[in-house]
C-alpha cells in the first residue's frame, strides 16, 4: 500500500486520475475504467475522486474535452513553418490529424461516441467544434486566395472532413491493406487538395 501512495503526490489529483484514466483506456479499453480501481492505483481513499468527477460518465466527459483540446493545440502546432500555400498547410494538417489518430485511437473513438451522446456538456460541444474550426479556417483562406473552389462552407469543407476522418478511422482499425499503409496518406492528400482546386 506504501508504495502506492509514492505514485501520487497529492498535488493535482484531478491531473493524476485523468492520466491514469487514459492510460486504463488505451490498455483495456472504457469498460474497464472504474473509479475504485483509479483511486486504488493512485494509493488514495476509494471516494477521493469523487471530489472531482461524481461517476464514471463524468470522468469518460472530462477524457473527451482534454482529448479534444490536445488535438486543437496538435493542428494548430503543425501550421507553425507548414508554408503559406493551401497544398502545403493541409499537408500538415492531415498528418498532424492521423498521426494524433494513430497515436490515441482508443481516447478519439471514445471522443466522438461522446460528442454525439445526447448529453454531451455545452464544453465538449464546443470544444468538439474547436478542431474544425482550424479546418474551415484553412479552406476559406484558401478561397480568399484564389487555391479553393468557391462555394459553400458545408460543400466544400463536408468531403475533406469525411476523407481525413475516414482515412484515420482505417488506419487506426488496422483495415488498411499493407501496401497502402505506406503510401495511403499521400495519396489521401492528393485526393483531397484534388477535390478542392477551383
Amino acid at each position: 500500500m506504501h508504495t502506492r501512495h509514492r505514485r501520487y503526490h497529492h498535488g493535482d489529483l484531478r491531473s493524476a486520475l485523468l492520466t491514469r484514466a487514459e492510460e486504463t483506456l488505451r490498455e483495456k479499453g472504457p469498460a474497464a475504467l472504474s473509479l475504485r480501481e483509479l483511486a486504488r492505483d493512485l494509493g488514495v481513499s476509494h471516494a477521493a475522486p469523487s471530489r472531482h468527477f461524481k461517476d464514471k460518465q463524468a470522468l469518460l466527459d472530462a477524457l473527451a474535452l482534454t482529448g479534444f483540446e490536445r488535438l486543437t493545440t496538435v493542428l494548430a502546432a503543425s501550421q507553425d513553418g507548414a508554408g503559406e500555400t493551401f497544398a502545403k498547410q493541409v499537408d500538415a494538417m492531415v498528418r498532424a490529424y492521423v498521426g494524433f489518430a494513430r497515436d490515441n485511437a482508443e481516447l478519439l473513438d471514445l471522443m466522438y461516441s461522446i460528442k454525439h451522446d445526447p448529453e454531451a456538456s455545452h464544453a465538449l460541444l464546443d470544444a468538439a467544434h474547436r478542431w474544425s474550426e482550424l479546418v474551415v479556417r484553412l479552406i476559406g483562406e484558401g478561397q480568399t486566395r484564389g487555391e479553393v473552389q468557391e462555394g459553400p462552407m458545408e460543400r466544400v469543407g463536408l468531403p475533406v472532413f469525411a476523407t481525413l476522418h475516414g482515412y484515420a478511422d482505417l488506419a487506426v482499425t488496422g483495415m488498411l491493406p499493407p501496401e497502402a499503409d505506406e503510401h495511403g496518406l499521400d495519396d489521401v492528400i492528393a485526393f483531397i487538395l484534388r477535390g478542392c482546386a477551383p
